[in-house]
């Protein structure tokens, strides 16, 4: 990662580049507590450029805005890449932290004490960090409830036919399984018919991200165990029948990271 400063009137905007993670963590203390040995109360940090970012750099942040905020200045985000954004709505870490669209924005926050919500310029590539891509693995159930609904590709827009696969969001995930929102996409199924499709105990193949390791997909063959539904879908909470030990590891260790930033997040409103 990179980090270049913007020196501006009582404040430095921090340009980070990269991927943001532990090795990092050194570089943005050090930048930070050379700022405010110059009598610089504020810091903004732009994120737009970091693609990648874990739980310890998210540590280092809540330290660096304590650390400010201590010295009577503060600490802001400006221009959040959308893997930046959707870990820190995830976390909330835009409860304590004020983030901001851009960089004028951010220094304008500061100044008043108000917080400005995030709309990111930056242009996602690909699916939402917290989508989980799921498929039937019993063909036949498939047909009775997919094919005949006409359903479309949640991606492309175009028919899918027997290769259909639905797009959910996250809604947890742990070392045991995962939890997800279902709104049914461009089937066409009601919330009912939605809850016969996934009803307890169907498996199903999945594909998800660990949003705070490093990016690519995780696969595993899931079983459907708790389905409750809404009025705009369906949540349904799956348990792993079969996962990559590596990738069960790596889910483990989300898990922690994510126990250890509720904790962080909870000392920084003390």
């Amino acid at each position: 990662m990179h980090i270049t400063a913007e020196h501006g009137d009582q404040h430095v905007t921090l340009h980070l580049r990269g991927e943001f993670d532990t090795f990092y963590c050194a570089d943005l203390e050090k930048e930070v507590a050379a700022i405010q040995k110059a009598g610089i109360p504020n810091v903004v940090l732009n994120l737009r450029w970091v693609k990648f970012i874990n739980s310890t750099a998210l540590g280092a942040i809540i330290k660096a805005s304590k650390a400010l905020t201590k010295d009577g200045g503060g600490l802001a985000i400006s221009s959040p890449s959308p893997f930046c954004k959707d870990i820190i709505e995830k976390v909330g870490l835009d409860r304590v932290i004020q983030v901001a669209a851009s960089d004028a924005e951010a220094v304008a926050a500061l100044g008043s004490g108000a917080v400005t919500s995030s709309d990111s310029t930056a242009s996602p590539d690909d699916l939402d960090p917290s989508s989980v891509i799921f498929r039937l693995v019993d063909a036949e159930r498939l047909r009775h409830f997919v094919e005949q609904a006409k359903a479309t590709n949640p991606v492309h827009n175009h028919a899918f036919g027997s290769n259909w696969a639905g797009l959910g969001r996250m809604s947890g995930l742990d070392s045991d399984g995962l939890r997800f929102v279902w709104d049914g996409g461009g089937t066409g199924l009601t919330a009912f018919d939605m809850g016969q499709m996934l009803a307890v105990g169907t498996q199903l193949k999945t594909k998800f991200r660990l949003p705070l390791l490093k990016s690519g997909f995780v696969e595993a063959t899931v079983a459907v165990t708790l389905l409750e539904e809404r009025e705009d879908g369906v949540k349904v909470g799956c348990t792993f029948e079969s996962i990559d030990d590596d990738a069960r590891e790596a889910v483990g260790q989300y898990s922690k990271d994510m126990a250890f930033l509720k904790e962080e997040l909870r000392r920084a409103t003390e």
